[in-house]
């Protein structure tokens, strides 16, 4: 009974689905309402960016957003948020190269 129970629960793990990641972002710059990057639909507002996927990894995904949409101020998957260093590892692979700051200031 127990070997049944076990391999009804494995057919089911398997057979199931792979859960989407969340994430949320937020731009330094505007951007459009809607970007596409790698295997991620964003949906753009004034707050911040969403989509979801599971087909990558959260540092791949903040990646290619920066690559479209510039350096990001924040980045969050499934509730959690980027460290610091983490965030610039990111933004380096922004399509300014990750440099918008800088320029802004006139460095």
């Amino acid at each position: 009974m127990i070997r049944i129970a076990t391999a009804l629960t494995l057919a089911a793990l398997a057979a199931s689905p792979a859960l989407a990641t969340n994430y949320s972002a937020k731009p330094i710059a505007p951007s459009a309402p809607k970007i596409v990057s790698r295997d991620v639909v964003w949906a753009c507002g004034p707050a911040a960016c969403q989509g979801s996927t599971s087909e990558s990894r959260p540092a791949i995904v903040c990646q290619s957003l920066a690559k479209k949409v510039g350096r990001l101020e924040n980045f969050v998957a499934n509730g959690r948020a980027f460290a610091s260093a983490e965030l610039d590892r990111c933004n380096a692979a922004a399509k300014d190269g990750g440099n918008s700051a800088i320029a802004a200031n006139g460095n």
